[in-house]
């Protein structure tokens, strides 16, 4: 059975649903999606480069864990899901703390729209990353990683970037 995201308005009240293979085209509709950073205790936090295999966005560094959310399922419990099938970490505990929204295109014009709340967890370990998904992945110190992005942000997705700004304003990480 294909993966089923969960088509919406504006206000995020679902419409539909969608096979995730079809709704990422040029003129795609807005949908529900998460990203997840996740931190270990020495203030690092965890990045990924997209397998170059993506449909959006291929071989982009990235935070830790993006993915849909499936019909009846919430935010906290898609991204639990999605760090166990894409690195293979299980035992966190997932928390929402901001809300989000993004469109942007990728340079093949596939657009990624969604309604996307950023949520974190903590973990001390490595991950087992799945090889579709990820194609490699570094744990950064957090204040290093905002330079960066500020410096040199083309490596990075857009909203990785943007979502690490709303993350200075909401988590007590010294950055």
């Amino acid at each position: 059975m294909q993966e089923q995201v969960v088509l919406v308005d504006e206000q995020n009240n679902p419409i539909g649903t969608a096979d995730k293979d079809t709704v990422h085209t040029t003129a795609t509709p807005l949908h529900r999606a998460f990203s997840l950073f996740l931190f270990n205790s020495r203030g690092q936090v965890l990045l990924t480069k997209r397998a170059a295999t993506k449909k959006t966005f291929p071989g982009v560094w990235t935070n830790t864990v993006c993915g849909h959310l499936s019909p009846d399922e919430d935010t906290v419990s898609a991204a639990t899901r999605r760090l166990s099938e894409e690195l293979g970490i299980t035992g966190v505990t997932v928390k929402e703390v901001a809300p989000y929204r993004y469109r942007f295109a990728d340079r093949n014009g596939i657009v990624e729209n969604e309604i996307c709340p950023i949520t974190v967890a903590t973990y001390d370990g490595d991950p087992l990353p799945h090889k579709d998904e990820v194609d490699e992945w570094k744990w950064v110190d957090w204040k290093v990683f905002l330079q960066d992005i500020r410096d040199n942000p083309e490596p990075y997705s857009p909203w990785s970037r943007e979502e690490a700004a709303i993350l200075t304003t909401k988590l007590p990480l010294k950055g």
